[in-house]
């Protein structure tokens, strides 16, 4: 047998089933994804808590952090990023996947190994739906000072006082 063609041969058995092993959303996308996080005030408190409710960030604004698409086999990912400062009002926000378009790519790529085990197992099929989040956070009712009536009787008024009082009719 000719040398020459048997590697020949094996250099396209070894392409053509990697192709066939890998996920095209795999080869052409990611599993995670970068997310800037930022707040007007800046400096807030951050934190992110994923679809169980485990703490996987802590930080402040602005931040930059990847995050995963997968949370399981055939699950995307869910993420809650909340801001807290004080003198402001709490505020959360989700983080979502959706499906990524490159996944339907393995009907002509990847085939089913691709389309039923790669992407999903690898978090690949999901996509990043926000890549940017701004939060403008709003100050407490307790911060913002709310001019007060105060109504007294006349025997509640200090005596240096009373003499600047004016009788109304």
């Amino acid at each position: 047998m000719n040398l020459r063609l048997f590697k020949q041969g094996v250099v396209v058995l070894l392409v053509t089933s990697s192709l066939m092993l890998s996920g095209c959303a795999s080869i052409v996308s990611k599993s995670s994804y970068p997310i800037s996080i930022n707040s007007t005030p800046s400096g807030a408190k951050v934190t992110i808590k994923d679809r169980r409710g485990m703490d996987i960030y802590s930080g402040n604004t602005p931040t930059y952090i990847k995050l995963s698409a997968g949370a399981g086999f055939f699950t995307k990912a869910n993420y809650i990023v909340t801001f807290e400062m004080d003198g402001y009002e709490k505020r959360s926000v989700p983080v979502e996947y959706g499906i990524d378009g490159w996944y339907f790519g393995n009907i002509l790529f990847g085939g089913l190994i691709g389309m039923l085990i790669v992407d999903p197992a690898t978090g690949a099929m999901w996509k990043l739906e926000t890549e940017f989040i701004h939060e403008t956070l709003s100050k407490t009712a307790a911060t913002v000072e709310v001019p007060s009536l105060k109504v007294l009787s006349y025997n509640d008024i200090p005596d240096e006082m009373k003499d600047k009082l004016v009788r109304v009719r």
